[in-house]
């Protein structure tokens, strides 16, 4: 069974950092196409980062300059360096996979984490 377990969430103050990590189980992330999601309370699920299939990184302009993703294949994980935190940042971040093929990406996320919980304080 594919599992992407994040850890490294918590509470810092605004202007703080975190990173945040995605470990897969039973999956190879260099086969996949790997994001960053996040969900604020009584928010929908919106995407954060994701590295295109050319390898070059992809965000939503709420995050660019302060977060940067990354993966490391030999450890099958995929990374969120968050800078320059703000309240706004506070959610559950999860990350998720969906399967490659080339140069193409799967329509549909199939796989996610459990999420962990990032709280920016003001």
């Amino acid at each position: 069974q594919v599992e992407l377990v994040e850890l490294g969430g918590g509470s810092v103050q605004a202007g703080g950092s975190l990173r945040l990590s995605c470990a897969a189980s039973r999956l190879t992330i260099s086969s996949f196409c790997m994001a960053w999601f996040r969900q604020s309370a009584g928010k929908q699920r919106e995407w954060v980062s994701s590295i295109s299939t050319d390898g070059r990184p992809n965000y939503t302009d709420s995050v660019k300059g302060r977060f940067t993703i990354s993966q490391d294949n030999d450890k099958n994980t995929l990374y969120l360096q968050m800078n320059s935190l703000k309240p706004a940042d506070t959610a559950v971040y999860y990350c998720a996979a969906r399967p490659r093929s080339g140069l193409t990406c799967a329509t549909t996320w199939n796989y996610w984490g459990q999420g962990t919980q990032v709280t920016v304080s003001s």
